[in-house]
């Protein structure tokens, strides 16, 4: 995972998923890696991209209505 970086987290796993799509619809891979416990639930899911796609991504994001919408 050295050439992936974390651009967003939640504790709420369907944020990340939306997180995810909106990424998909730019063209931008994605992945999730959930850190939460399975016994207690707690932690958080992390959506992570390719660094060459991190200032897109972030923009992306940031000017997301659905997201910023909260």
């Amino acid at each position: 995972m050295k050439d992936w970086a974390c651009i967003y987290s939640s504790a709420n796993l369907q944020s990340a998923e939306m997180v995810k799509n909106i990424l998909l619809l730019d063209e931008i891979n994605s992945v999730i890696i959930s850190k939460q416990d399975s016994s207690y639930l707690f932690g958080e899911h992390e959506v992570y991209v390719n660094r060459d796609d991190v200032v897109k991504a972030k923009y992306i994001l940031n000017n997301n209505k659905r997201l910023n919408n909260k």
